[in-house]
């Protein structure tokens, strides 16, 4: 049952605790990089949370692969998940940013995906001829 958490909420919990609990910024620079071509890549908090959110997208791609009950359970909480972050971005001045514009984004892309994926993956499931009616 645990595995039908949305990962997403990892990103915007952290989120919520850079902005509202923590005293870092997210503009603060967590390291820099120097590139081959002599210019310098810092990496900020706001960055790194971009990245968190990307990678549980991908990990939740791979999850709306799966079918049944969790799978369903799993895409109600990640459609709660996006409106959670919509709400917020639009009724928060502190969300109002965006980094959490791209985390509400990536939100969305995870819940339409899931669906997508699911449903596309449930077609094939199901063997129909040419003339058959389902």
């Amino acid at each position: 049952m645990l595995t039908a958490v949305p990962l997403l909420l990892v990103p915007v919990i952290a989120y919520n605790v850079v902005v509202f609990v923590s005293a870092t910024d997210l503009s603060n620079v967590l390291f820099s990089v120097q590139m081959m071509s002599g210019a310098i890549w810092p990496f900020n908090v706001a960055d790194l949370l971009v990245s968190i959110a990307v990678a549980a997208l991908f990990v939740e791609i791979v999850k709306a692969t799966r079918t049944g009950t969790v799978s369903l359970i799993d895409h109600a909480l990640s459609t709660l998940v996006f409106v959670g972050c919509l709400v917020e971005f639009l009724l928060v001045s502190q969300a109002a940013t965006s980094t959490f514009f791209i985390i509400t984004l990536i939100a969305f892309i995870d819940m339409v995906a899931g669906y997508s994926v699911t449903i596309r993956s449930a077609r094939r499931d199901v063997a129909v001829g040419p003339g058959d009616f389902v």
